[in-house]
């Protein structure tokens, strides 16, 4: 039997085209993506050395997504989505260009409005991808495998993409960056072009986009599993945003260490990531997407309380290098669950709107996360505000493990399991 499900594995990632090509597409443009924004954030703050700045192109990055990503999940239902990845990665393609134009702290301007534009039409391109991976992966029982290998894509792009973005900012600027992103884009557009995957279904009657929203949130509020995510996103939020404001600060005033710790914890959180979705990919089939979900989450909760506690017992950095390299391995065993429970839940007509709302919410959380988390370091100190990182985590797990304790059956259909 294990040498069957090692030989269905195989054919799984080697002899599926659409998946293959849907696959290096992510690679290729998520590659670009994270080499435009290390870029881009160097650059401003090197102009103009005002944090404002920065948190101006993080907040330009993050409003789109809240406003649009609803609204861009139910447009997605209405089309194809094959049609869709294409059409953003062009565009986003030809909007880059201005940045070339940035040459001092004047013209920095250009860049919020390129960041503005690209996080519009982003909502459109991650509503379409994550409703097209399941028809790619042809089978339920192949969700979890699929999920982790595509989290290994990003942990890969976003190792190569971030290492390159340093470099092209070095040596050739902003130019550099937007014909490295430019690239990344139309080369994607190529591969999915070729992906040979429609759905077997075609899109209902269309009642208007409200009404189509109200429908994907009815679907939400009335599914035990996907109310679960929708907390995890709205928590997920909060954490993300924390972190993504202090972790810097974290590492320089804590830990008292320099840019080049800060960029091998960033490079380890990387590798971790590939390794623990090379972990749940050889998991494969056998593991449970609730218990992958659930016990990932708390586990990254507890690694991650312990990576921002540790220093009040000794600031070493090393611990902080070697706990977020550990944190990998649930990290991608909660994504690789909590996509799979989505995609199990969900049906192909439905998909993008509930995406959307979740992504929406999680943007929406994050935001308020991001701008509260500075001036709240400031007055109780960093470690209290990044640790609610961890905090939501195992709230969240906490969450899970209650709530999908219970067989419950809808339609026939299995939507929850003891965890």
């Amino acid at each position: 039997m294990e040498k069957s499900l090692r030989r269905s594995r195989w054919r799984l990632l080697t002899e599926n085209r659409d998946l293959s090509l849907f696959l290096s597409a992510s690679l290729v443009s998520q590659t670009g993506d994270w080499i435009l924004d290390t870029g881009m954030a160097f650059q401003v703050y090197l102009l103009t050395h005002s944090t404002l700045a920065s948190a101006a192109v993080m907040l330009a990055t993050q409003i789109p997504q809240v406003v649009l990503g609803s609204v861009a999940g139910v447009i997605v239902d209405r089309h194809d989505r094959r049609r869709m990845m294409i059409g953003t990665n062009v565009i986003s393609a030809l909007v880059i260009w201005p940045v070339a134009l940035v040459q001092d702290s004047g013209s920095v301007w250009i860049i919020l409005v390129v960041a503005a534009v690209t996080n519009c039409v982003s909502p459109f391109f991650s509503s379409a991808e994550a409703s097209l991976l399941p028809g790619l992966a042809r089978r339920p029982e192949n969700f979890v495998t699929v999920n982790a290998l595509h989290a290994q894509v990003r942990n890969v792009a976003r190792l190569i993409g971030a290492a390159l973005g340093g470099i092209l900012i070095t040596v050739g600027g902003l130019t550099a960056l937007a014909v490295a992103d430019t690239a990344s884009f139309l080369v994607a557009a190529v591969l999915v072009v070729a992906i040979r995957h429609r759905l077997a279904s075609t899109p209902t009657r269309r009642t208007g986009l409200l009404a189509e929203w109200r429908a994907g949130l009815a679907i939400v509020r009335h599914n035990r599993v996907l109310l679960v995510l929708a907390a995890f996103f709205l928590l997920r939020g909060v954490g993300e945003g924390a972190m993504g404001t202090l972790f810097a600060p974290f590492v320089n005033d804590v830990l008292g260490a320099g840019g080049s710790v800060y960029g091998a914890i960033l490079a380890a959180q990387a590798i971790g990531g590939i390794v623990g979705g090379l972990v749940i990919t050889l998991a494969g089939r056998r593991a449970s997407p609730r218990r992958l979900f659930a016990w990932g989450t708390l586990a990254f909760g507890i690694l991650d309380l312990a990576l921002f506690l540790y220093p009040l017992i000794d600031a070493s950095s090393w611990p902080a290098v070697l706990l977020i390299a550990v944190v990998g391995v649930p990290g991608a065993a909660l994504n690789a669950g909590m996509l799979t429970l989505f995609q199990s839940t969900t049906g192909d007509l439905t998909r993008g709107r509930v995406f959307g709302l979740l992504v929406s919410a999680e943007n929406a959380t994050m935001l308020l996360s991001t701008l509260l988390a500075g001036t709240l370091a400031g007055s109780v100190g960093i470690i209290p505000v990044i640790s609610t990182q961890g905090v939501v985590y195992v709230l969240t797990s906490v969450i899970a493990l209650t709530v999908l304790s219970r067989r419950r059956r809808s339609g026939g259909v299995l939507v929850s399991e003891p965890v």
